[in-house]
């Protein structure tokens, strides 16, 4: 048997999908050229070099929302993006879009997240020189630190997921160039604004009986009816830009209006001495090892590199729990004991 036919005859199912799919066999490539996969699509073997690889790993032990909560049941950033690739997959399957490519970039789309969730890259943001961006970081993940050669479309929809969070129908940082692209970018915003809503509620933080009426009554009263009811307003409201019935100045991915209310329900960034505490560890550490990058011990930094951007990569890569044992590490050592 010639395995390569199995790729090529997954190739084929490609060809069903939309016009305006991104399809694997039409890739820009990857920044290195490699021969094909006998048994697997283009798209799909950057999901399972995505999978397999250490940053993907350390997803586990990163904060979603709450830091170092007690219980088994919060979000960490590996559950966010677990969901995020599940809501991709579900609307892109519904839109006849490719599965494929929205499943590994939305796995790959948090990588370079740093530890303790928003308020490590506030934290990181205003330390370094040119700011800092998890989207951007995690394009520099699967490019520089762990060189996972993706393709172009994969590298694209990742560095492109990073949205205004006061507004996820904005365009943010940059749009994806594919339609698959751009469901990634607002699956995003889905799991994060609900489960940063469930988080909340198990957290005692609010109650469910606290949510607006008008919310409760148009999304759902629970966790799962409020994720369906908006994967199937996007379904309905992006149908233009992606059925059989489009046109060529179609729109991108979006949702309809209802959306607006919904966002303003709950933006939960942390518990506000939390999240203190947190850019405290960030900075301590960031400022330590700036001046001392021959103590990083490390294979997830470039030696030549600059100072600045060695320490970056080192912190940005940690886990929270190495995070705070190395910061208290540093604090018990220092002159004036913290």
């Amino acid at each position: 048997m010639d395995l390569n036919t199995v790729r090529k005859r997954l190739e084929e199912r490609e060809r069903l999908l939309s016009p305006y799919a991104a399809k694997s066999y039409e890739s820009r490539g990857r920044e290195a050229f490699e021969e094909p996969s006998a048994v697997r699509t283009e798209f799909q073997r950057d999901r399972d070099r995505i999978v397999h690889s250490k940053a993907f790993r350390r997803l586990k032990h990163k904060t979603q929302v709450f830091i170092a909560p007690v219980g088994d049941h919060f979000v960490t950033r590996l559950t966010h993006t677990l969901e995020v690739a599940q809501i991709s997959r579900t609307i892109a399957r519904a839109l006849n879009l490719n599965e494929d490519l929205a499943e590994a970039a939305a796995l790959g789309h948090d990588l370079g997240h740093p530890p303790f969730g928003h308020a490590g890259e506030q934290a990181l943001a205003e330390l370094l020189p040119e700011g800092f961006r998890h989207a951007q970081q995690s394009l520099r993940v699967v490019e520089k630190l762990e060189p996972l050669n993706l393709t172009w479309e994969v590298r694209d929809g990742i560095v492109n997921s990073s949205k205004v969070r006061e507004d996820i129908l904005a365009e943010g940082y940059g749009t994806p160039a594919t339609l698959e692209g751009q469901i990634v970018k607002l699956s995003d915003a889905l799991a994060y604004l609900n489960h940063d809503i469930a988080d909340a509620i198990r957290a005692g933080v609010i109650t469910e009986n606290e949510l607006p009426a008008e919310v409760t009554g148009t999304l759902g009263k629970s966790h799962a009816q409020r994720i369906n009811t908006l994967v199937c307003d996007v379904v309905e409201h992006s149908w233009a830009a992606t059925g059989a019935d489009a046109t060529a100045d179609r729109g991108g991915i979006g949702m309809s209006e209802r959306v607006a209310m919904f966002q303003r329900v709950y933006l939960w960034e942390g518990r506000r001495d939390e999240s203190e505490r947190a850019k405290q560890v960030v900075r301590l550490l960031y400022n330590y090892y700036v001046e001392r990058v021959d103590e990083i011990q490390s294979d997830f930094v470039i030696g030549s590199d600059p100072p600045w951007r060695q320490a970056a990569d080192y912190v940005a890569g940690m886990t929270d729990g190495f995070a705070m044992s190395a910061a208290e590490r540093l604090a018990r050592h220092s002159p004036t004991g913290g």
